[in-house]
């Protein structure tokens, strides 16, 4: 058993889908076990200047359905610091807060490792839309993100088909191609571009959609990464290209907002759960993760040195559905 007993839950970096489910799951399940727990308001920024309060039951009713995070998230340059991470810590014990359990991607990982490095007790949980933590196969807000996506192709298809048009989608993803990847397949596009992917744009773009208008297609669907950008530019150059009516639409942070989907409620309730009990357990400094469909947890410094590739196989997939 662990000697821990008052435990604070921040969200950090950007907001995703599920987080509220995930910190209702640690308030409560943190309450059921015996726990003292904290909500810290704006991240690590918020850890600093001690926006925090004590959390009871009703504390979280009513958010498992609502987008964002009731405990809102910002960025902190003093906490980037060693002065600000000690700082950080000794504010949290004025709290008698002998824990923090992290929720965000790898940024808020890296913070969270900070304070473990510096003996400060730790556990993460993955929170971010881009599914790009290498340590786990999924991240809360990746699903809602992906059908809020899904939803924004089958309007744009709508149109496209009426006017005979090519569309270029530009989705997030800045270092990472997953929400490009994913619905690209379910939406039908004619082509994907990634970051983790070199292109050609003749090649990979403008071939597909001539071989796919001598073979009758009336309308055309393009995915882009907003690490790779410039969608308006490569829109431009597709109709230039192919005479074909082009239009490009960014998404933008409409991906982030929205109540979370049924998988997103699930896994962030299962992963808030499981980790006020690797706490309970006596285990520190873990980060919560999915392998094979099942919850795991690895060392902290061994998640962050894992690398996380794109599947060549739904690459490949997607060229073949394309035809």
């Amino acid at each position: 058993m662990s000697n821990i007993k008052t435990i604070g839950v921040l969200t950090s970096g950007g907001d995703a889908p599920g987080m509220n489910a995930a910190v209702r799951a640690v308030v409560r399940t943190g309450i059921y076990y015996g726990f003292k727990v904290y909500g810290v308001r704006k991240g690590y920024e918020g850890l600093l200047n001690g926006d925090m309060e004590e959390m009871s039951l009703r504390s979280v009713g009513d958010i498992i359905h609502r987008g964002g995070t009731i405990l809102q998230t910002a960025r902190s340059a003093e906490f980037n610091t060693e002065a600000g991470v000690k700082k950080a810590i000794s504010i949290a014990r004025v709290f008698g807060i002998d824990a923090l359990i992290v929720i965000g991607g790898d940024g808020s990982y890296r913070g969270a490792r900070d304070l473990s490095n510096q003996g400060f007790p730790t556990i993460c949980i993955p929170g971010t839309i881009d599914n790009d933590i290498a340590s786990t196969e999924y991240t809360i807000g990746f699903d809602t993100a992906l059908n809020t996506v899904q939803d924004a192709i089958d309007k744009i298809r709508d149109t496209a088909y009426s006017h005979e048009r090519c569309s270029v989608l530009e989705v997030m993803g800045r270092r990472a191609g997953y929400i490009a990847l994913n619905v690209a397949i379910s939406g039908g596009a004619e082509a994907v571009i990634l970051p983790e992917k070199e292109f050609d744009i003749d090649r990979d773009i403008i071939k597909p959609i001539i071989e796919g208008r001598n073979r009758g297609k009336k309308h055309y669907l393009v995915i882009i990464a907003e690490g790779v950008g410039g969608a308006v530019e490569i829109a431009k150059y597709i109709e230039e290209k192919t005479d074909i009516k082009t239009r490009a639409t960014i998404l933008g942070h409409i991906q982030r907002g929205g109540s979370p989907t049924v998988y997103d409620r699930v896994m962030a309730s299962r992963m808030g759960a499981y980790a006020v009990k690797l706490l309970k357990e006596g285990y520190i400094n873990r980060v919560v993760a999915v392998q094979n469909g099942v919850l795991t947890h690895f060392d902290i410094n061994e998640a962050l040195q894992m690398k996380k590739t794109i599947d060549e196989d739904m690459i490949e997939l997607n060229k073949i559905l394309a035809l």
